[in-house]
C-alpha cells in the first residue's frame, strides 16, 4: 500500500523494509551471467524470483518505486574507494538523491550499512554497528564513509548532480565481465536486519553487531545453501557452481586449509 504522503518518515520505512527483504548479491556475475538491466527484468529477478542484486539493480528498482510514489529522485554516480582507486573507476556505484525539505542520500545497494535517508550535509552519525560520516570535498562532490570500531573507513565518493548514464552503463558492464572486477573475483551476499549485518564473502560468513564480530568458515555446498535460506531467505542458484568458485578463490587467497 502506498504511503499517505511521500515524506521523510515514509521514506525511512521504505528503505528499512527493502533492506529487511532484499539482500545485496552478485551471484549472476559469479555464474558468468549478465545481470538484468531493464526495470522489468530486475523486477522479475528481485520480486518474482525472490533474489537480491547489486547496486545497479536494487537502486534502479527502488528509484522507480520512489518516483511512482511521488518522490523526486535523481540517480547519482558513486565511486567506491578500493585501495585509493576511486578516481580510476568512475561510476562503479549507483546511489540516489531524494529531494524533500533538503536533499537526502538514499542507498539500498551498498550492502546494508545505510538504513535510513542521510541528509546530504556534513556530519557524523551512528547506524547500528557502523559509524557513518558525510563530508563535502569540493563543489558538488561528497564522500560517504562507514567505520566499524577503530577500523579504517570504507565508502564512496559521489556527486549530487544527475549521473552520466553512459558512464554508469560502461562501468556496470566492466564490473560484470573484467578479471579485475571484485564482483568477478569474489562471491558476496550481504544483508542488514536491525543492528545485525550479515556478509557471506566466498566461504566466510560474518555476523557484525554493535557488540562485535563473529566469523564462520563454510565447509560445503550444502552448508552454503543452508546459509542462503536461513540467513538471507534466498535459494542460491546453481549452488554447486557457486561453492566451487568460492572454494577455489579461498584456496587461491589463503591456501587449502
Amino acid at each position: 500500500m502506498a504511503p499517505v504522503r511521500a515524506d521523510l518518515a515514509a521514506l525511512g520505512v521504505l528503505v528499512r523494509a527493502h533492506l529487511d527483504r532484499v539482500p545485496f548479491e552478485n551471484l549472476d556475475v559469479q555464474l558468468g551471467l549478465v545481470p538484468p538491466e531493464s526495470v522489468d527484468a530486475i523486477f522479475d529477478k528481485v520480486v518474482n524470483r525472490e533474489r537480491g542484486g547489486w547496486c545497479y539493480e536494487v537502486n534502479t528498482l527502488f528509484g522507480v518505486l520512489l518516483a511512482d510514489l511521488g518522490y523526486a529522485v535523481t540517480r547519482l554516480s558513486g565511486d567506491v574507494r578500493r585501495g585509493g582507486d576511486a578516481a580510476d573507476r568512475p561510476g562503479n556505484h549507483l546511489c540516489l538523491r531524494v529531494d524533500l525539505d533538503r536533499p537526502y542520500l538514499v542507498d539500498v545497494g551498498f550492502g546494508g550499512s545505510i538504513t535510513a535517508p542521510v541528509a546530504i550535509a556534513p556530519g557524523t552519525g551512528v547506524d547500528g554497528p557502523y559509524a557513518i560520516h558525510l563530508a563535502q570535498v569540493g563543489g558538488d562532490r561528497w564522500t560517504f564513509d562507514e567505520i566499524v570500531g577503530d577500523g579504517a573507513p570504507f565508502g564512496f565518493d559521489f556527486t549530487t548532480g544527475a549521473a552520466d548514464e553512459g558512464v554508469l552503463a560502461a562501468m556496470r558492464s566492466a564490473l560484470a565481465r573484467e578479471d579485475w572486477s571484485p564482483f568477478v573475483q569474489n562471491l558476496v551476499v550481504q544483508q542488514r536486519r536491525g543492528d545485525t549485518h550479515w556478509t557471506l564473502r566466498g566461504r566466510v560468513l560474518t555476523q557484525l553487531t554493535p557488540a562485535g564480530k563473529t566469523t564462520r568458515l563454510l565447509e560445503s555446498a550444502d552448508e552454503m545453501a543452508g546459509v542462503g535460506r536461513e540467513i538471507f531467505a534466498m535459494e542460491l542458484p546453481e549452488v554447486q557452481r557457486l561453492w566451487r568458485r568460492a572454494a577455489d578463490r579461498h584456496a587461491q587467497l589463503f591456501g587449502t586449509g
